[in-house]
């Protein structure tokens, strides 16, 4: 029986939602994010590449202690490398050896 009962609190405190959420003293919930640069708003969990110092790389807004914090994830930042060699206007539509 006692362990019925352990399976029973157990279940319970497993299906409790968890949230990110922090409660002010008045008992307002209070908005978590952080901020770019250009003062953007980034949300918790979203990934962008920072440049600080003169390092590139990418970091994820997480929560440390109830603080917003950004936490490197990878050296480097992706990119994407469109070739200029022709104009848009100047590059054929159709391929005919596909």
């Amino acid at each position: 029986m006692a362990c019925m009962k352990r399976l029973i609190v157990l279940s319970t405190l497993i299906a409790l939602p968890v949230t990110a959420d922090v409660t002010s003293p008045s008992g307002r919930t209070v908005d978590c994010y952080c901020t770019d640069r250009n003062r953007n708003r980034v949300e918790l969990g979203e990934t962008i590449c920072l440049q600080v110092d003169g390092r590139m790389f990418m970091a994820q807004c997480q929560m440390s202690l109830n603080v917003p914090m950004w936490r490197e994830v990878r050296q480097g930042c992706l990119s994407s490398n469109l070739s200029t060699d022709k104009p848009f206007s100047e590059a054929p539509l159709v391929y005919p050896q596909i």
